[in-house]
């Protein structure tokens, strides 16, 4: 027995020794391919910033992702990621406006680009004012003498919309352009709230501040319904406009309504792509090898690559610009996302963070004005208040301030731009959204219903506050009362900053959105324009000759990479394995229920105060 018990023993403690050298080994190894992974990295972060060679030929704007202001993930990181962990989330990328438009604009310049393929097959779009941003520097390029080309399968709204700007647009025989105008949904869920017997609590001061309305009712209210139509209408003759302009047409001709496309579709028995050619929206119906030869006569023929010579923005080297770490003399910041408190976290404004690179900025003695562009629905009127009070400083200390309004500055993001010396906004920005709300749930009557129950007590009913018992009627006096004290003061900042009195304000207030070009004729903002406006009245207001510009934005690091990257590759397979399990708008009800303050957002002023506009950022 005892001989028995030593070979098994003896077994046993070889085994383990081989386990532990085997996972030794592999942790090792692991070790050291991390080592020369983060050492490959740093000499591409660190390396030479002397442009490589590019080849002659287009520069290929193939476009993949979205384009906002403020990508969570640098674009050298994001490349970097690419080639470690793949191009699986491709689709979820997000891509700097501003670094493609200098790509645009340096490639408009530069000998060895003799035209651009635009290869939109992978954009999955960015708000009207980007696009037309973009849009300004293809019309560039193209003024310049070199030609663009535009091709692609089908094409989504947002993608014919930069195609538009080619000289001639190619698309796939079994393709179409789809054009179907602009419209926003939110989720009313009054009558679920009250099957589960949850109470919400609501607080507001303005007729058009919508986004408590899915608390309150199982329907847009009229006024809602009335407030955007006007904008969504707005911004979508805005786009047929400029559509008609880049292909000399009609509105009418871009986009004859419903009827007059299905009549259309009708007598071509429903050949999309032939009524897009016969309409005069693409100039040649081709497929991706005829495409290919005609791009080549362009361009000539790259035999490494195996296709027309040319050279991918994403691998196009951009020359050094003025950073955090540089001189400049007008400092950028850029605020972008739903406004919360404390630190900034990937899409989203981080009150303190903002508040940091604005004290920053007014401190440099190189810095001579800032330019704040802010792209935002508002959030946290705390940390709202937190980047308004130190833009204010920057502007006392004899720093002019300019605020370049990309596709939101809305609700909070126009509070903090109430300090400016100069307010820019482009035609299509959706801002205004001057109210405030707040929105506290108990679930006192849903614990009733299942026989739990919350007791216990208190020094007064103001102490007596949980979400599992009635809200104390003194603390919903309270509540409003600290509601209206906060409009009454947004309506103040904005008087004082827009010369007028606090009812001329209220008149175009209560939470009203309004297009740029409304605000514009509200007193709201003083000029329409793009970034480059605001740059050029920041350098004028601040006496600059030669303008440079100094971006304050965090750069994430190594490990921001890596999660951030494995975050999107979980998101572009979980949706579809999800959605393959649960009924099909099961995931859309979740996803919008999320962007809905007071529900599943993460929303978190300490005094349940925000200024936010729920619908302006969901226009598709």
């Amino acid at each position: 027995m005892r001989v028995l018990w030593r070979v098994v023993t003896g077994i046993f403690k070889w085994s383990w020794r081989v386990l532990n050298f085997i996972r030794e080994f592999i942790l090792n190894l692991f070790l050291i391919l991390l080592i020369l992974v983060g050492a490959g990295i740093w000499v591409q972060l660190h390396g030479s910033d002397a442009p490589s060679d590019v080849q002659k030929g287009a520069l290929t704007v193939d476009l993949t992702g979205v384009v906002v202001d403020d990508p969570s993930v640098s674009n050298k990181l994001s490349k970097i990621g690419r080639q470690l962990l793949g191009a699986g989330s491709d689709r979820l990328q997000e891509n700097s406006l501003f670094d493609v438009v200098d790509a645009i604009r340096q490639a408009k310049s530069d000998d060895k680009i003799t035209g651009m393929v635009l290869d939109l097959r992978n954009f999955a779009g960015a708000d009207q004012p980007s696009l037309q941003y973009i849009g300004k520097a293809l019309r560039e390029f193209r003024d310049a003498g070199k030609p663009i080309y535009a091709t692609g399968e089908s094409y989504s709204q947002a993608q014919y919309y930069l195609a538009s700007f080619a000289n001639k647009i190619y698309l796939s025989p079994q393709g179409g352009v789809d054009l179907h105008g602009f419209a926003t949904n939110s989720l009313y869920y009054k009558t679920l709230l009250d099957k589960l017997k949850v109470s919400s609590h609501v607080f507001r001061v303005g007729t058009y501040k919508s986004a408590v309305e899915p608390f309150l009712r199982d329907d847009m209210s009229p006024a809602a319904r009335d407030a955007d139509s006007r904008w969504v209408g707005e911004l979508w003759q805005n786009y047929l406009n400029q559509l008609a302009a880049n292909r000399q047409l009609t509105a009418q001709q871009v986009f004859p309504g419903a009827q007059g496309v299905l009549d259309n579709l009708q007598k071509l028995g429903g050949d999309t792509a032939q009524y897009a050619k016969e309409n005069k929206l693409v100039d040649e119906l081709a497929g991706p090898a005829a495409t290919e030869q005609q791009l080549v006569k362009a361009f000539g023929w790259d035999k490494d690559a195996k296709s027309y010579a040319g050279t991918s923005i994403y691998n196009y080297p951009l020359k050094p610009t003025a950073t955090a770490d540089k001189k400049g003399n007008i400092a950028v910041i850029v605020a972008s996302g739903a406004i919360m408190d404390g630190e900034e976290t990937p899409g989203s404004v981080g009150g303190d963070t903002t508040a940091a690179e604005i004290r920053e900025a007014r401190l440099d003695k190189e810095i001579k004005a800032i330019v704040l562009r802010v792209n935002s629905p508002g959030g946290s009127v705390t940390a709202s208040e937190t980047i308004r009070e130190e833009l204010a400083a920057a502007k006392a200390a004899g720093k002019p301030v300019v605020v370049s309004m990309g596709g939101l500055a809305a609700s909070g993001g126009y509070w903090i731009s109430t300090p400016a010396n100069y307010i820019i906004a482009s035609p299509n920005t959706l801002t205004g959204s001057i109210g405030i709300f707040g929105v506290i749930n108990t679930v006192e009557n849903s614990l009733d219903s299942i026989g739990v129950h919350t007791d216990g007590v208190a020094t007064s009913p103001l102490a007596d506050i949980a979400t599992t018992k009635a809200l104390p009627p003194e603390v919903q006096q309270m509540m409003q009362l600290s509601i209206e004290y906060g409009y009454k003061n947004f309506l103040g900042l904005v008087a004082d900053s827009r010369h007028k009195t606090p009812e001329q304000i209220d008149a175009i207030a209560q939470g009203h959105v309004w297009t740029g070009s409304d605000a514009k004729a509200n007193g709201l903002v003083d000029a329409l324009g793009d970034f480059d406006d605001a740059v050029a009245k920041a350098a004028e207001l601040a006496k600059i000759s030669q303008p440079e510009l100094k971006w304050y934005q965090d750069q994430p690091g190594m490990i921001d990479l890596l999660f951030s990257q494995m975050d999107a590759s979980a998101k572009a397979v979980l949706p579809a394995a999800l959605q393959a399990w649960l009924p099909a708008p099961l995931y859309d009800v979740m996803a919008s229920m999320k962007k809905q303050p007071g529900l599943l957002g993460s929303l978190n002023d300490p005094q349940n105060r925000y200024a936010y506009c729920l619908t302006c950022g969901d226009v598709k």
